[in-house]
């Protein structure tokens, strides 16, 4: 653990260092709250320059956060929204908005709701951050790997030039999820803190593709790639959701999917797989698509019918013809029903490492309401490292801002008090 301080009071605080590992979202916002507070800061990474996955979510794009309402935006969090919310009413969305204007970065709300830079780019908003953090004297040392606790409860940091023994007044754990190792998250923190006998929910994939049994030779090597617009999607029972998606080479991805994606893992984590419906023509009811199927349709064949009576055609049609019953295609109501309601079966999500992000980490009732996890004080947790998940769309930027907020908070608490003890 993080040793106590050998102080006696509040004003010999200013000058203590402490230490910030991880570069990401969240630890860079309490690298910011606690140069604010008058706390000398050394923020370690492992990669060789920080924000490096801040930087990937913006390419084609930098969505920041979400213009809705509170009360969806908080539902957003599912089970863990009692959890988030603290975190969001103490730096929600328009908060967000308001720090990234007051960094000389302009916003604009998009066509879905999404708050995204003027320009849409990340690395303009991370250059100005940093600039502000190493005005404020924080210092960032890349290249600087944590190693877990040595026995006397100092961080073994392994660096460029050795292995390190820091002793810092306090520590944030801002790690990250085990999603796009390669970037930096690879949730090797897990048994460090796991020896620690901390609570950590089993990290999986979120935000992610998922692999059916397999496709045909022809729609693999037709449609991979191929997006499926203009659809709806709901697991079986429970009511649809519009968007959009992508047939791979091994299943089914993109941004519907990804909405979809943490009731679907439940489900095949309960009970081995999991059937989604797709309707094909959401626009269009039942009896419609059934009145126009039943038109006769002469010498014509079923892709011409398809065709010129609903539309249906390319990607769409293909996965008609690979996943309806082969009786359907002579019976107009069964066809019709299978257009409306088309079952696809999951097997498993895409390996974890091609995940957006991740579900699972540390239990938040492991920590305080500061963040520190009760059996090691000194040391608290922020950002994707927690346990909590997200769908796109701002939702896990906008928590991990939060989180890295609400801990650096926490941490000037904790140190106030300690001091004053």
């Amino acid at each position: 653990m993080t040793r106590s301080l050998p102080m006696t009071s509040a004003s010999a605080l200013l000058g203590s260092t402490v230490a910030i590992i991880g570069g990401g979202p969240a630890g860079l916002m309490a690298a910011e709250v606690l140069s604010q507070a008058g706390f000398k800061v050394d923020l370690y990474d492992g990669m060789p320059s920080v924000g490096r996955k801040f930087l990937l979510a913006g390419v084609g794009g930098m969505n920041i956060t979400h213009s809705e309402a509170y009360p969806a935006f908080l539902s957003r969090y599912a089970e863990r929204a009692p959890m988030i919310a603290p975190l969001l009413r103490g730096f929600g969305a328009q908060a967000l908005c308001k720090w990234i204007h007051d960094l000389g970065i302009e916003t604009f709300v998009g066509s879905s709701g999404r708050v995204f830079p003027t320009d849409m780019k990340a690395a303009p908003l991370l250059r100005a951050w940093l600039k502000r953090l190493r005005d404020a004297g924080v210092v960032i040392h890349t290249r600087h790997r944590w190693l877990g606790w040595n026995a006397d409860s100092s961080l073994r940091i392994a660096s460029p030039e050795g292995e390190l023994r820091i002793e810092p007044a306090a520590t944030l754990l801002a790690l990250g999820g085990a999603s796009w190792a390669r970037l930096g998250s690879d949730g090797t923190w897990v048994p460090l803190l796991e020896q620690r006998a901390i609570e950590i929910a089993p990290l999986q994939p979120a935000n992610c593709g998922f692999e059916v049994s397999a496709w045909s030779e022809l729609l693999r090597s037709k449609y991979a790639g191929a997006p499926l617009k203009n659809i709806a999607m709901g697991l079986q029972g429970q009511s649809l959701r519009l968007g959009e998606c992508v047939l791979t080479q091994t299943g089914v991805e993109g941004s519907l999917v990804y909405a979809l994606s943490a009731q679907i893992r439940e489900a095949i984590n309960l009970h081995g797989c999991a059937t989604v419906e797709i309707d094909l023509l959401p626009g269009k009811s039942l009896p419609d698509v059934h009145k126009a199927l039943g038109k006769p349709r002469g010498s014509r064949s079923m892709s011409k019918h398809l065709h010129s009576q609903l539309g249906l055609d390319g990607v769409k049609a293909a996965l008609l013809r690979e996943l309806a019953p082969a009786q359907a295609f002579a019976d107009p109501a069964l066809l019709a029903e299978a257009v409306k309601g088309l079952p696809l079966t999951l097997l498993k999500p895409r390996p974890l490492d091609e995940a957006i992000s991740t579900a699972g980490g540390v239990a938040f009732e492991a920590m305080d309401q500061r963040l520190m996890l009760r059996s090691l004080p000194g040391v608290f947790c922020a950002g994707e490292m927690l346990d909590w998940e997200a769908p796109t769309g701002g939702y896990l930027l906008t928590a991990c801002f939060a989180s890295g907020r609400a801990a650096g908070l926490g941490m000037v608490e904790w140190l106030r008090s300690v001091a004053d003890e």
